[in-house]
C-alpha cells in the first residue's frame, strides 16, 4: 500500500453517495430523508466534482442498514452503478483493450473515485488477482458492493457469463448466502487474509471488441489532471502528472521535475520516499502505461511512440517494452492490430467523449 492516506480526510466521489440514495429509495426507504440525515446537502451533491467525506458515508451506511434491515444491501447497490459516475476513469475503463488493461487502469486512478480503498493487480502463473484493501475504516457491505461492481464491469466488458476463478473476503461469512452466490457465480471464501478476486488468465488478457485506444488515452490525461488537482498534498501524483506533460519532448531527469515542482531534488526524492516510491518507478509505470495506449492505436508507428514517451532511439524502447510485456513492439501489435478495424470511427467517438469529460470538469 503506497498511498498514505491517515493524514489526510478520506474522500468519495459525490455521485456514488446518490448511488446510495438511489438504492435505498429502490428498497423502500426515504433514500433524500437518510442523506440529509447522514448530514448532506443534496444540491452540492449534484456536481460532478462533488467529494464527501467517508465519515459521512459510513453513517450513512450505518443509517442504510438500519432502515432497510437487508445484509445484502451492499448487493443492491451495484444495480446503481454507472460508468458515467466515476468521472474520466469510468470513460477509460469503458474503453479498455483488455480487461487486464481495465485493472490496471483501477489499479492507477481509483483516487479519482475514492481514496479509501488500495488496489494490488499482478498475474500470479496462470491466474490473475486483484486485491482490495481498504485505507481506512469502511464497511464490510461496501466492499460487497465493490466486488459486485467489478464483477459487472467485466461483465459489460467481456460478456454476461463471465466469472472469477474464486472470491476471498475478509468479511465473516454472512447469514444469508444465495443472494452472493447467486450474483457472483462464484466460489466464495470468508474470513480470508485479504479481500481477492482471482481470475483465469485467458479471460483478462482476451482483446474486447469494445476497446478505444484513443479515447482510453483521453481519459487517462483527464485523470491524471484531476487527480493533481484534488491531491496537491500528493507528490506521486504530482510528480506524475508532470513527467506525462514532459514525456512529450523527451525523457524528464528528477532535478527536472523538481524544479517545475518548486523543490530541491534531495526534497524530491525524500517525500517520494515517504510515499513509498521513487522517480524512476514513477517514470517506468508512466511510459509502461502510456506504452500500451499508444501501441494501441494502429496509425502510431513504434517511431512515433518511442518519440512520445521520450526514449532517445527505439531501440531503448524495444528493450523497455519488451521488459514490461515480454515481447517487442511489433509482436505486440500484430496480436492486436485485428481488434481495431474502425479506428478512425472509434477516434471520432474518442473526441466527443473527451469533449464531454471536459465539460464534466468544469
Amino acid at each position: 500500500m503506497r498511498t498514505n492516506t491517515a493524514s489526510r480526510q478520506s474522500s468519495i466521489l459525490g455521485s456514488c453517495v446518490k448511488a446510495i440514495g438511489r438504492a435505498l429509495d429502490a428498497a423502500g426507504c426515504d433514500g433524500a430523508g437518510l442523506l440529509a440525515e447522514a448530514g448532506f446537502d443534496l444540491k452540492e451533491l449534484d456536481g460532478p466534482d462533488t467529494r464527501c467525506p467517508l465519515t459521512k458515508t459510513a453513517h450513512l451506511w450505518r443509517l442504510a442498514l438500519a432502515a432497510t434491515g437487508d445484509p445484502t444491501f451492499g448487493l443492491k447497490l451495484t444495480k446503481q452503478y454507472k460508468h458515467t459516475m466515476f468521472h474520466a476513469l469510468g470513460y477509460g475503463l469503458s474503453a479498455s483493450s483488455t480487461l487486464k488493461e481495465a485493472f490496471e487502469r483501477v489499479q492507477r486512478f481509483s483516487h479519482v473515485v475514492s481514496d479509501a480503498v488500495e488496489y494490488q493487480f499482478f498475474r500470479r502463473g496462470p491466474e490473475y488477482h486483484f486485491i482490495m484493501e481498504p485505507a481506512t475504516e469502511v464497511p464490510i457491505e461496501s466492499i460487497d458492493a465493490l466486488v459486485g461492481m467489478y464483477l459487472q464491469l467485466c461483465r459489460s466488458l467481456i460478456g454476461r457469463e463471465f466469472a472469477p476463478l474464486s472470491i476471498e473476503l475478509r468479511r465473516p461469512r454472512p447469514l444469508v448466502i444465495d443472494e452472493f452466490e447467486r450474483l457472483w457465480r462464484a466460489p466464495l471464501h470468508f474470513g480470508a487474509e485479504q479481500n481477492r478476486l482471482i481470475f483465469e488468465r485467458d479471460g483478462i488478457e482476451r482483446l474486447l471488441d469494445t476497446g478505444n485506444p484513443e479515447l482510453a488515452r483521453l481519459s487517462d490525461a483527464i485523470s491524471t489532471q484531476y487527480l493533481a488537482r484534488i491531491e496537491r498534498h500528493n507528490i506521486e501524483a504530482r510528480v506524475r502528472e508532470v513527467v506525462t506533460q514532459r514525456l512529450q519532448t523527451s525523457e524528464p531527469t528528477q532535478e527536472e521535475v523538481a524544479e517545475i515542482l518548486n523543490m530541491s531534488s534531495r526534497t524530491l526524492q525524500r517525500k517520494l520516499g515517504d510515499s513509498g516510491t521513487t522517480f524512476k518507478r514513477i517514470l517506468d509505470e508512466t511510459r509502461h502505461a502510456l506504452a500500451l495506449s499508444y501501441m494501441s492505436s494502429p496509425q502510431n508507428s513504434v517511431n512515433e511512440v518511442t518519440h512520445l514517451l521520450g526514449f532517445s532511439c527505439s531501440s531503448s524502447f524495444t528493450r523497455a517494452f519488451r521488459r514490461w510485456t515480454g515481447l517487442s513492439p511489433s509482436e505486440w501489435r500484430a496480436g492486436n492490430t485485428a481488434s481495431y478495424p474502425h479506428a478512425q470511427q472509434r477516434g471520432q467517438s474518442a473526441n466527443a467523449a473527451y469533449t464531454m469529460s471536459r465539460n464534466s470538469m468544469r
